[in-house]
């Protein structure tokens, strides 16, 4: 029922989803561009349509009362961006430790246009020897999907170049805020 309910709420604003995978018990989720808070929901809805029950990081300013609870239950992990310990090791140790896990995550770590991609949802691939789901979200043709999982070679250059190459198709919500 819910999965109907979030491919009925899409529809309704629109989108179509384009799924040409099967979801895998565990993988990370790259999702771009993000240049809007309406991706999270929009990217959420998806996720939920599709079966996928994701979990994603998110800055922990936003985990607040009674806002902790709610974004916990939907599978959301907090983030303290100033602390100096190693989120990308924690995300491979707890990828490693569930059977089952979709983590998702926006490379552009931001908003505002951003070409340095932060390479933390790559590292956690590589770490925890799992696939990356290539997952857009094109405002421009309100479509949304994920069309095949990416395996990293472990040459972190010529992968990110196309992965990059991959997203350079869609249209974010605010385009001038997708950097490549």
């Amino acid at each position: 029922m819910f999965r109907q309910l979030n491919e009925w709420l899409l529809k309704i604003l629109g989108w179509k989803i384009k799924l040409d995978v099967h979801p895998v018990p565990k993988c990370v989720i790259s999702v771009a561009p993000h240049t809007s808070n309406w991706d999270f929901i929009i990217g959420k809805m998806m996720c939920n349509a599709i079966g996928y029950k994701i979990s994603f990081l998110m800055k922990k300013e936003w985990f607040f009362f009674p806002m902790n609870y709610i974004l916990k239950a939907m599978g959301g992990i907090p983030v303290d961006r100033k602390r100096k310990s190693s989120m990308t090791d924690q995300m491979i140790r707890f990828l490693k430790s569930h059977e089952r896990l979709q983590l998702a995550i926006t490379p552009e770590a931001t908003r505002k246009r951003n070409p340095d991609w932060k390479m933390g949802f790559y590292y956690i691939a590589v770490g925890a020897n799992v696939p990356i789901a290539l997952a857009y979200l094109d405002y421009k043709n309100k479509l949304a999907g994920i069309p095949f999982y990416f395996y990293p070679s472990g040459d972190e250059k010529t992968d990110m170049l196309k992965i990059k190459a991959f997203y350079n198709q869609f249209s974010g919500k605010n385009p001038a805020n997708f950097g490549i």
